[in-house]
This record gives structure tokens, sequence and C-alpha cells, in this order.
């Protein structure tokens, strides 16, 4: 990498200070052409940016240089702290490419950081989890990632794969000598099953991990004038969703975000279910809330106790773990019973008096969050799910093949190595490079 990239690194818009950075080869001699002198590593100094090309003042602000390789990339890099005007901006950036930098490509600061052996790539992920952080479990969950805590874990595995690769080799490449014992390979088998015990472990708790990461969906449904709306509204706090006494007002679905202790929640208001809609527009509503509710992780079904009509097909939409709320407590009507498949919450509920909502906001915090106190490190995205299913399968052939073919046990070692190996990046990752990276922000 010999070009010198540029970037903003703080948040968009018009702000009293912005940060910008430079990183690349050049990032120094062109900061001394800006600011008109030469300034010492790490020693911010208060100094006046002009373009070398016109002379013009830019703006005065901090100039802060770091050098190779105690910086975030590794690199040379340059920060400037400058007031945050599109015309400062623009004013710079002019002046920075004129001076043979170019404009930094999506996370391309972090991935030079990644190849410069300052973050692995289990790293780089909780970087950019951690800038989208939205609640106080994303935000703990990404720094104990970008604290190295799943990068150690995994390490920690393939430590103890190579362990167990050490005497399964031996056994293929000495069999007939008297110090590698026969049995040595058999030796490795309860290793093996106690690693794949563990990995599978992880698997199974991996799913809480991901809930954190990437919240979880749930979608109210049920007939017309149910009460749906009015409980959207209840649980946001504010008139996200048009409430009317018509049938059919909502036709799209409208999403709003709640926290649920710690876990980001969309909550999806969905046309009323009924046979047949009033037009074609209401009729496409209708055939996107059953798809929200096939799709949700949790489904809310409202009905009226009140209403002659009950609609099966909502109930049959419901899946056990999900909720079934009788709307207008305040009308003081007796809900029917044994209407709710097996393993349905039910609650009666009231939108106009709150009725039921401080239970129904405990139970659904319960529902997506995990009481257990259990601290370790998680797999949080399906390609780190997938390395160790990876590597779980290959263990799986190994156990079976240690005794018969213990050549091809060492080789499903070797396979489980590569793909625990995968999750930090030390092997086999080029591919994934480009759709991680895309995701980040100009200035990481």
């Amino acid at each position: 990498m010999t070009d010198t990239i540029f970037a903003k690194a703080s948040g968009g818009g018009k702000t009293g200070v912005a940060v910008f950075r430079l990183s690349g080869p050049e990032s120094h001699p062109i900061t001394r052409q800006l600011v008109g002198k030469q300034i010492k590593f790490r020693d911010p100094k208060l100094v006046a940016f002009r373009d070398p090309a016109t002379g013009d003042l830019i703006d005065r602000g901090l100039a802060i240089l770091f050098q190779k390789p105690a910086s975030f990339t590794g690199e040379d890099v340059a920060e400037f702290h400058l007031h945050g005007s599109r015309a400062v901006e623009a004013g710079l950036y002019e002046a920075l490419a004129g001076l043979g930098a170019r404009p930094a490509e999506a996370g391309e600061f972090t991935l030079r950081a990644l190849k410069n052996d300052k973050l692995d790539l289990a790293q780089a992920e909780a970087l950019a989890d951690l800038i989208d952080s939205e609640t106080t479990l994303q935000r703990m969950q990404a720094l104990g990632q970008l604290d190295g805590r799943l990068s150690s874990l995994a390490e920690g595995w393939r430590t103890q794969l190579l362990a167990v690769m050490a005497p399964l080799e031996a056994d293929i490449d000495f069999p007939d000598e008297g110090d590698v014992p026969a049995s040595v390979a058999s030796q490795a088998g309860p290793a093996i099953s106690n690693l794949k015990k563990e990995l599978t472990s992880h698997i199974l708790k991996s799913g809480r991990a991901r809930m954190i990461r990437e919240g979880v969906s749930i979608a109210v449904i049920g007939p017309p004038n149910a009460g749906k709306s009015s409980l959207i509204n209840a649980l946001a706090g504010s008139d996200v969703a048009i409430v009317s006494d018509v049938a059919g007002t909502t036709r799209d679905i409208v999403e709003t975000r709640l926290d649920l202790g710690g876990v980001v929640a969309t909550l999806a208001d969905t046309a009323g279910i009924r046979d047949a809609g009033a037009d074609k527009i209401e009729e496409e509503g209708i055939r996107r809330a059953r798809g929200r509710a096939a799709e949700a992780d949790i489904r809310i079904a409202v009905l009226d106790p009140s209403s002659d009509f009950v609609s099966r097909e909502t109930l049959a939409l419901l899946k056990s773990g999900d909720f079934l709320l009788w709307s207008h407590a305040d009308l003081g009507l007796a809900p029917p019973d044994g209407l709710a498949p097996e393993g349905v919450q039910i609650l009666s509920i009231s939108s106009k008096t709150d009725a039921g909502l401080p239970e129904l906001a405990k139970l659904l915090t319960r529902a997506v969050s995990d009481t257990s106190s259990e601290d370790t490190p998680a797999l949080t995205r399906a390609r780190h799910i997938k390395a160790v299913e990876d590597a779980v399968a290959a263990l799986a052939r190994a156990e079976t093949r240690i005794e018969s073919m213990p050549e091809l046990a060492a080789e499903d070692a070797r396979l489980a190595v590569r793909a625990l190996g995968q999750i930090t990046g030390a092997v086999g990752v080029e591919d994934v490079l480009g759709e991680i990276f895309s995701s980040f922000c100009i200035g990481k």
C-alpha cells in the first residue's frame, strides 16, 4: 500500500469540531506542506492550514502526527481537528487531493490496520459493531470482542487442535518406531471429543449473542380494528401508527424500535388480516402481514373480545413463545378460553388505560433476554458460527477414523484448524473481506 488516503473520521453534517484522518507514507510530508512547518510526533499543535497551490487559509486547528507502527493503521498517520463546516471540509479535501492523497474507501483505514496486524478480523468486525451499537448490551459485547476475547478463544481452540495433530502425525510418520507407541493415535480421541463438545456448546449459545448484535423482529398481527396500532403507539410512547375506526387503515408495515433489556426489537404494525381486502392495495398489505408474521422471531396477536369475529387465521400463525392479547380490557369483557395454541402467553390489555402493558413489556424483555450471568466470548456473526460448525463436522469425522485411518483423521484435524483460523483471519478470508468492510463507514 503505497498511496495515502484521507477521510473525515467524525460524524457527517455541520459540527463544532470535525476530525480528519490521513494514513499512508506521505501523511507527514503532506501535513508539513499544509501547515508550513515540522510537527513533533504525538504533540498536538494549533496551526494554520493553507492550500499550498493557492496560499489560501483553509482553517486553524490542531494537527497530530503518529509514526508507524504505533498508530491505528500501523502506517504513518496524521489527524486534523478543524471546524466542522462543509466549506472547511471542501477546502481541505481539495488541498489534500492536490498533494497526491486520495479519498478512502469504506472501511479502508480498518482494513489497513488488519493487514498491518494491528487488529485481527474478529476485532475489526467488533469495531464495526461498536460504531453501530444502540444498546448497552451491544456496546459491551462489541467492546469485549474488540479487546480480543473471541480471538483468544478461537486461537486457544486452534492450539488444542495443533497439540492433537502432533501425535496423530507422529503415528503416521513413524509407525514402526519404538519410541512412538502404536496407541498414540487413539490417545488423541478424548481430546478431539472434548473439543468437539466445547465447540458445539458455543454454537448452541450463539443465538443469544446474535440476538444482542442483530436485534429481534416482533410482528403485531390480528384482524382489522382489534387495537394493533394503538398497542404499537402505547409501547413506543409516540404516535407512530395511524389509529382509526375505519377497517383497513394500516396497509403497509409500520416499524418502530424498542430497547428490551439491552436487545433492540423492531416492532412491526401490520395490516389487519381478513379473508379479502377492500381493494388490491389492502390485499397486498394482508399478504405482507402474513409474510412478516412468518419471518418474525416473536408474534403478538391482538384480538377484540367484543367482536363476534375470531380470526382463526391469526391464531394459526402463532407459535410457542408468542403472545395473544385480548384488547379493550377497560370494557371489562371476559375473553373466550381455549383458543390459544400451546405455549402461547395470554394477556388482557388496554392501550387506553395501560392495563396489562407493563406486564407485557416485562414478558417481552424476558423473552429476548438471558437471565444467566454467563460471561463468555460469543459467536456473534453467521461467519463465526459457520467456521465452528465446519470445525465440528471435521472433528466428528476424525473421531470415526482415528483407529482405522489415522492419516485421514489427521487431515480432518487440519481442516478443523483451518476452519477455526477463519474466525480471526489467520487463514483463508480474502474472499470475505470485501463483504465485511463494505459495511464500514468511510472514516473507519
